[in-house]
């Protein structure tokens, strides 16, 4: 695990350039005005998950929905300036029932990143929550999954797909044990879509590339946050899209999660959190970080 700085915070009121990322580097302020002052194309990957519409009004106010857009995107002008040519944006978020329906604002908010802010969607990744909590309501059952928006700033986009590889599972046993001629053979779909397999292919594979929907628990570890980030989720996308030393931002840090997991990474971790409490309370790495203003 990477050693923090012992004072590697900086607030958003001190004035001045901030210069170049560095490793344990954690400002206090709205992300908005952070941003402004940071390098153009220097960060590598952004993951985070702002506070939801309407959401967490005790600790960040609260955005009312059909606000939701124009707040966000004037921040996400910023994320794509400051955001590498080769570089990645994960966007956890989730919309709410307003007046017995699913508002638009999430759906909204991906359009006018793509049209209007210069964002290429990349990817929708669906975080199936395997132990949502139960519950009843009216009209829609129990919420189980999350989005997980992919955007990046041009094409060419640093992804390694074999740090996230996954065990293969134990079916394979049996199913390749006594393969057919057919099995050897690629079949094509009777539909005629192009779309073929070839049963063989899975043989003496250990591991194989995840999909698009990643069954994961919500549970998460680090408290004094309403709604804190569970570790997999930043390490997960850190590792698809990132090497070691290269730079992650969450711009909406809460807890400091994707902060604690970049740095036991070796990536360089940059957070910005609006809360000055959950800087001085909550853990962002190795000690506890303290506030020198």
């Amino acid at each position: 695990m990477t050693n923090l700085p012992s004072a590697p915070v900086q607030s958003a009121a001190d004035g001045g350039p901030l210069g170049a990322p560095r490793l344990g580097q954690v400002h206090v302020g709205d992300c908005l005005d952070v941003m402004r002052r940071m390098p153009a194309d220097s960060v590598d990957l952004i993951v985070t998950s702002p506070p939801y519409a309407d959401a967490r009004k005790h600790t960040y106010g609260g955005i009312a929905p059909d606000d939701y857009v124009a707040w966000f995107t004037e921040r996400a002008d910023e994320m794509l300036r400051i955001l590498k040519p080769t570089g990645s944006f994960v966007l956890n978020i989730k919309e709410k029932a307003v007046d017995g329906e699913r508002h638009t604002y999430v759906l909204e908010l991906i359009l006018a990143l793509k049209k209007e802010t210069g964002f290429r969607w990349v990817e929708e990744y669906i975080w199936h929550k395997t132990t949502a909590a139960p519950g009843k309501w009216k009209y829609r059952f129990r919420d189980s999954w999350e989005r997980i928006l992919h955007f990046s700033k041009t094409k060419d986009v640093k992804m390694r797909q074999d740090a996230v590889r996954v065990p293969i599972g134990d079916w394979t046993a049996a199913r390749l044990s006594n393969m057919s001629a057919n099995d050897r053979a690629r079949q094509e779909s009777a539909t005629n879509s192009g779309v073929g397999r070839r049963i063989a292919a899975w043989e003496g594979k250990r591991t194989v590339y995840p999909s698009n929907v990643l069954h994961k628990s919500p549970i998460c570890h680090n408290t004094g946050h309403s709604a804190a980030f569970p570790e997999w989720l930043p390490e997960f996308f850190i590792n698809l899209f990132t090497d070691e030393g290269d730079v992650v931002l969450d711009p909406f840090a809460g807890s400091g999660t994707t902060f604690r997991v970049a740095s036991q990474l070796q990536r360089i971790p940059i957070a910005i959190e609006l809360n000055h409490e959950y800087v001085t309370e909550v853990n962002y790495g190795d000690e506890q970080i303290k506030l020198d203003f």
